[in-house]
Formats: structure tokens, C-alpha cells, sequence
């Protein structure tokens, strides 16, 4: 047996490329990860233990919505240090006109779940989310999958 340091990036291909472009490139700053690479193609940014690429699909999908519930990703879930942080990115995603699914409210996964859903210009679902303590792994916590993840 490993045990892993967490997850060393994620890549995202994006239809809209343009629009989604200029949402990460406002949205990953906000959430304190640095811009390491900004090419035609793609953009790359590292921060908080964390990096996230997001380029164009291929052109042959780029007019195509990302669609929650087929093989595949479901959501990307970002860790916030605290429940202000997740009102402030709220408040943040509502500036950028970002289409939210839901406003930060608790949720039944851990004891303390608390998050906001929202989606990128080109449908992918994106979550910010503050679980107290150790969450799930605190002695007497049971994870709950009976959660709408919507």
C-alpha cells in the first residue's frame, strides 16, 4: 500500500474556449492559485497543493455543452479553509455572472458540510466547499451518500 499526497492536477477541455477562458483565468486567481503557463491553447495555474490546466476541446465539440450524468466527470469540488471563504467566493461568482445551481447552504455529506455549486461558461459544475475538522474521518462521523449532488 501507497498513500498519495492528494491529487496533482486536473485538466479541463472546454467548449466556449473564449468565455471560459476569461472565467478561470478570474476564478483560479481568486482562489489563490498562481498563473505558471498562459499559451493560445491552454492556461495552467498551481496553488494551494493544487493545479488546474483548462484548454478547447476538440473543434469538433466546441459548440457542445458539458453534460453532467454521462461517463465522466460529475464535478470538481475545491477546499476552502473556512465557511466566510466560501461567502466570499459567492458573492465573487455572483460579480462574474457565473451561473449558480446552488447559493453556499450545508449539506448532508459530512458533519459542518457546507458549500456553493456553480457552473463554468460551457456547463462543467464546479464546488467550493469547508468541512470542519476532520470531517468524515472524526471519530463518530459517517459520510452520507444519500446527498442530492444535483
Amino acid at each position: 500500500m501507497i498513500e498519495i499526497d492528494g491529487v496533482a492536477h486536473v485538466v479541463l477541455n472546454v467548449g466556449e474556449w473564449p468565455k471560459c477562458r476569461a472565467f478561470y483565468e478570474a476564478l483560479l486567481p481568486f482562489l489563490g492559485l498562481e498563473c505558471v503557463f498562459s499559451g493560445e491553447q491552454n492556461i495552467y495555474y498551481v496553488g494551494g497543493r493544487t493545479a488546474v490546466g483548462v484548454g478547447p476541446c476538440e473543434r469538433k465539440h466546441a459548440r457542445r455543452r458539458f453534460t453532467q450524468g454521462t461517463v465522466g466527470l460529475h464535478h470538481i469540488c475545491f477546499r476552502c479553509r473556512s465557511r466566510q471563504d466560501i461567502d466570499r467566493a459567492y458573492l465573487f461568482l455572483k460579480e462574474q455572472n457565473a451561473t449558480i445551481v446552488h447559493p453556499p447552504e450545508e449539506g448532508p455529506w459530512a458533519p459542518g458540510y457546507y458549500s456553493v455549486l456553480f457552473e463554468d461558461p460551457a456547463g462543467i459544475r464546479l464546488e467550493l466547499n469547508h468541512v470542519p475538522g476532520k470531517g468524515v474521518l472524526a471519530e463518530g462521523a459517517r459520510f452520507n451518500p444519500a446527498g442530492d449532488y444535483r
